[in-house]
């Protein structure tokens, strides 16, 4: 059946198709590459989108081609009255895909709703299955309940990506067990390029673990590993061991090399547009919905941004302030 709407492209002919909605900017983890050990200042509940508008903004992008709706946040299950309203954006017309981030801290209670709204894709934030490992990195001891999401979303057979973050000094010891799940289980491992949204402004100079050395380190341990095909929009390039049952990313998040193909958006909890990960928000969606804008008008607004859209994460950053953000308010 042909889709609803028509497809909306950009300024460099990419189409948006998919959103990632940030729900919060809280989270029950305080992963040392995403903010501080004290956290990030969080905002007044009213400075948040309310869910009602939240529907809103997805029921006029989907009109304008967006098909594909993932909910991050921060964590989205520190949110109240999550599950509900992931429903009701199920239920909104255009909107073939509904997808969730998350850490796992407390996602497994709601696994059985999330199989029963057709949820389709859960990314699971693990970067090591050590229980001390996992301890440092996100300063919480909470391996054991995210260990327990993982296994119930394999049970209510929910495809799992599990996204790992490759840290010099950190996880590297990591990589190759994590590699090991996809021998028996359909799961995938995507190993992502560290980035410099932590909460304080750090930049990384350089990048030890490129895509480049996380590729030339599986291949030294697999060398059979084979290259398979990727979706026309992946943002990672996709391998698998021969004989095993899962798949491995990577991401080059920090490289940037999938820009040319890209679709997404991203709502901040706050109604920020983000058009690329690495731009400042370019346009305050919160401000025009309590203006009493007209649908029409947003639809107008958003347009507009679209086809001034940065050609790249590099031009992008190059026409904002220096990165000081949380990922946690971003979106992922």
């Amino acid at each position: 059946m042909d889709a609803p709407f028509p497809t909306l492209y950009d300024n460099h002919g990419r189409p948006l198709q998919y959103l990632r909605l940030a729900v919060t900017d809280r989270c029950n983890l305080r992963c040392f590459y995403c903010m501080p050990a004290e956290g990030i200042p969080y905002l007044p509940k009213k400075e948040l989108l309310r869910y009602e508008e939240m529907e809103r903004l997805v029921t006029l992008l989907a009109q304008l081609g967006i098909r594909k709706v993932r909910i991050t946040g921060g964590e989205p299950f520190v949110r109240r009255d999550l599950v509900p309203f992931m429903e009701r954006l199920s239920a909104i017309p255009g909107i073939e895909q509904l997808n969730l981030t998350t850490n796992g801290v407390l996602t497994q209670p709601h696994v059985p709703a999330l199989k029963a709204m057709g949820v389709g894709t859960v990314n699971l934030s693990l970067d090591t299955l050590d229980r001390q490992r996992f301890l440092q990195i996100t300063r919480r001891d909470e391996f054991d309940r995210v260990w327990a999401t993982y296994e119930s979303l394999l049970e209510h057979n929910i495809a799992v990506k599990i996204n790992a973050v490759v840290m010099e000094g950190q996880n590297i010891d990591d990589i190759l067990p994590l590699v090991e799940l996809t021998r028996h289980q359909p799961v995938d491992i995507r190993f992502i390029e560290e980035m410099p949204f932590n909460g304080e402004g750090n930049h990384y100079p350089t990048l030890t673990w490129t895509y480049k050395r996380i590729f030339d380190y599986l291949r030294t341990h697999y060398p059979d590993l084979q290259k398979v095909e990727d979706h026309p929009n992946s943002t990672a390039h996709h391998y698998v061991v021969p004989g095993y049952q899962g798949r491995i990313g990577i991401i080059a998040a920090f490289s940037r090399t999938f820009c040319g193909t890209c679709n997404r958006l991203r709502i901040t909890a706050q109604g920020g547009l983000k058009t690329c990960l690495y731009d400042q928000g370019v346009l305050d969606l919160r401000a025009l919905l309590r203006s009493d804008a007209s649908d029409e008008q947003i639809k107008t607004s958003l347009i507009h941004t679209f086809r001034h859209r940065a050609k790249d994460g590099f031009e992008a950053e190059r026409q904002r302030t220096p990165v000081t953000e949380s990922m946690a308010t971003i979106g992922g």
